[in-house]
């Protein structure tokens, strides 16, 4: 394989372009107003109602990774990195599910997530590996 790595010298430079055009395109609209965006990407709402199966499928992939990285850190691979991740996701998490209990858009399983991430987060926190 001589293709591999062989723009290794700028991968930083491809992750930025990455994370700034996936944040901007994907990331921020589907997180801010995912019916806007589901609209611009052409789902006919309310008729379309593989719409939720296709977010459900979107979050579903990103929670599989996140398992496997998980997995892979608890065998020693990049432990601090994967608590990190974790942080920001049960944190995020909580925020996302105060919103929706807020402005009332959820049902009632929703809302009890908060506690749920809450308490990860602070096991998280309490079994943050630090570097020895």
């Amino acid at each position: 394989m001589q293709w591999l790595g062989l723009w290794a010298a700028y991968a930083p430079v491809y992750l930025k372009v990455l994370v700034i055009g996936t944040t901007l395109a994907f990331a921020l609209p589907i997180f801010l107003v995912p019916l806007h965006w589901a609209r611009v990407m052409q789902w006919r709402i309310p008729e379309h109602t593989d719409l939720a199966v296709y977010f459900g499928r979107c979050l579903g992939a990103f929670i599989l990774i996140f398992e496997w990285l998980a997995w892979r850190a608890a065998h020693g691979h990049d432990i601090e990195v994967v608590f990190r991740m974790l942080l920001a996701i049960t944190g995020s998490m909580v925020l996302v599910h105060v919103y929706g209990a807020l402005r009332r858009i959820q049902p009632w399983t929703e809302t009890l997530e908060i506690g749920f991430y809450a308490g990860l987060f602070v096991l998280s926190v309490l079994f943050y590996p630090l570097a020895t």
